[in-house]
């Protein structure tokens, strides 16, 4: 089977799609400290201020309209964004069933649908094992 890059199957139109609702953004203790020295405040004000709970997890808020907090256009947090954003539309969920991939390019516009689902498959398991993803 050939191999497919990333940069085959998903160019970033910048659109912001995938900052709106969606289930929302964990964050980890190590991104609460990268993101609220980033903007200049205690970890503890970010969760307080800028999170909302999901059981016992921590998530990026939202705004009335459905986007994350910090999307103005373009991301604000771009250079400490959480992983989960690093990421996309790379996520695990697509290698338990490549499926997922075609829904979520259903809400992205740059991410390519008319490609095999065995090589999307492939090229997301090639990041998480060669790219350091978890």
């Amino acid at each position: 089977m050939r191999n497919i890059s990333d940069s085959e199957i998903f160019n970033c139109k910048k659109c912001g799609d995938c900052c709106k609702g969606y289930g929302g953004t964990y964050v980890t203790p190590e991104e609460i400290i990268a993101i609220a020295d980033y903007i200049n405040i205690k970890p503890e004000e970010f969760v307080e201020k800028y999170c909302q709970m999901s059981g016992s997890k921590p998530v990026l808020g939202q705004k009335k309209n459905g986007f994350c907090i910090f999307w103005d256009d373009l991301c604000t947090i771009h250079i400490v964004k959480p992983a989960m954003c690093r990421s996309w539309p790379f996520i695990r969920s697509v290698l338990f069933d490549v499926t997922n991939w075609y829904i979520m390019a259903s809400m992205c516009p740059g991410m390519r649908t008319d490609v095999p689902a065995s090589l999307i498959a492939n090229c997301i398991r090639q990041k998480f094992s060669g790219n350091g993803f978890k």
